[in-house]
């Protein structure tokens, strides 16, 4: 495959790129320039790379950072083959990072980064990014525990104080068919809302053999998307998009969640120690409930996207708004659509540039904590509340600093991982 062809079809154009998409925001200021940097060379953070660069002509790809070296190499190739943007892809080998502090270096030779590592990273790069003074585009969710949403929340804080410009990568937030859609929710269209259901159903990921990797951390950091302590679960690596649509309508956050789930096809060695399906009931305070299904395992029934129901009908974006007769009473105007993907960054750079007042993080963060509650009800079997999520004392991140240092789960002699199981005494319950 060429580099070309890798592009289109990698997550870097199925991410959202969509090269030569219309900007929604329109920059005053066209004669600034700014150096762009990323942590994090998978797909989506590429992708990223290329909207940034879309975004303002005077953006420059300066640093890469990664704990491979064969996915900046591999990356930075297939970002010289996007003829939009190659010519402001100018990353000299001395400004690409390869280990656990390649995040500080990036940060320090950029003025925005872009944060696309495994989630369990998050906080720590985000802190360090604020601290620095340095704009930030972050992926989803923000941490994997609550003691991760807490260092978030309060690097927010920061953030504000400094001017620092923050964007999270939730793009339904920056989708106009979704904010018209909502706004008609909030004008009470449907009337209150009573009841929401959210689907993420798809297949499953795949392994990366052990057999490629030298030791048990590069093994799981690999595999990240199968251990919670890298991932958040399922519940913040792919449901958090749609339930954040449904608090994002409601104007707030439950405040309790119980569920169920389990590892109906994960099994035996090497298969980390995440869920492949959860069913969650999310209760907010005006008694109303979120019932989101999630399931990514291969050959079953896909589904995607979140239906809100209220007194006077049902809003689903494809479907738009219907009453209960089946009447549409909203309907979005698909020719008028943006890229979202590409309309996040428009918007951070524009607020660069021309310093307007931009930050994400409180809404991220606590779309991260819904889910990260709604993950602890399912591995615990209880009934989880939102201030029991957020200080909660466990940690699942630890600090690593070095390939040598030891994961926080490990395997048993046939390379299978503890997990959580529903009413078990057993430590592994978030």
């Amino acid at each position: 495959m060429d580099r070309r062809s890798f592009i289109v079809q990698s997550s870097i154009v199925s991410g959202g790129a969509m090269v030569g998409s219309p900007a929604i925001v329109k920059i005053s200021n066209i004669n600034s320039n700014l150096k762009v940097g990323i942590v994090g060379c998978g797909g989506r953070g590429t992708g990223a790379v290329v909207q940034a660069l879309m975004a303002h002509p005077g953006n420059t790809l300066v640093a890469m950072g990664d704990l491979f070296e064969s996915h900046i190499e591999l990356r930075h190739e297939a970002l010289l083959d996007v003829e939009e943007i190659a010519d402001r892809v100018n990353v000299p080998k001395e400004n690409k990072f390869t280990g656990f502090d390649a995040y500080q270096k990036v940060i320090k030779a950029c003025d925005v980064v872009i944060l696309a590592t495994p989630p369990g990273f998050r906080p720590e790069h985000f802190e360090f990014a604020v601290a620095e003074g340095k704009h930030v585009f972050m992926e989803k969710p923000l941490a994997t525990d609550g003691y991760g949403i807490r260092r978030i929340l309060k690097s927010g804080e920061l953030a504000d104080k400094k001017g620092v410009k923050v964007v999270v990568g939730l793009q339904n937030r920056y989708d106009p068919a979704f904010s018209q859609m909502v706004d008609q929710l909030k004008a009470g269209i449907i009337g209150p809302i009573l009841t929401s259901t959210c689907y993420y159903m798809k297949g499953g990921y795949k392994l990366i053999p052990r057999s490629s990797t030298q030791n048990e951390l590069e093994f799981q950091i690999k595999n990240y998307h199968y251990f919670n302590w890298l991932w958040a679960g399922a519940p913040g690596g792919l449901a958090i998009h749609n339930t954040d649509i449904v608090h994002w309508a409601k104007g707030t956050y439950p405040i309790s969640a119980q569920g169920l789930g389990g590892r109906a096809k994960l099994s035996g060695p090497d298969t980390g120690d995440t869920f492949d399906h959860y069913y969650i009931e999310y209760t907010y305070a005006d008694g109303s409930k979120l019932h989101s299904q999630i399931r990514n395992i291969e050959k079953n029934f896909n589904k995607n996207g979140a239906w809100i129901t209220g007194s006077k009908g049902v809003a689903n974006v494809r479907e738009g708004i219907l009453d209960h007769n089946g009447q549409v009473l909203w309907q979005f105007d698909s020719q008028s659509a943006e890229n979202s993907y590409q309309v996040e960054h428009d918007v951070l750079f524009d607020a660069i540039i021309n310093n307007k007042a931009k930050n994400d993080t409180v809404f991220g963060a606590h779309s991260s904590l819904a889910s990260i509650m709604g993950r602890m009800a399912s591995h615990s079997g209880q009934v989880i509340t939102w201030d029991q999520a957020l200080n909660a004392a466990e940690r699942l991140v630890p600090d690593i600093a070095d390939w040598t240092d030891v994961p926080p789960v490990k395997p048993d002699s046939q390379m299978v991982y503890p997990y959580s199981v529903p009413g078990g005494s057993n430590k592994y319950l978030w």
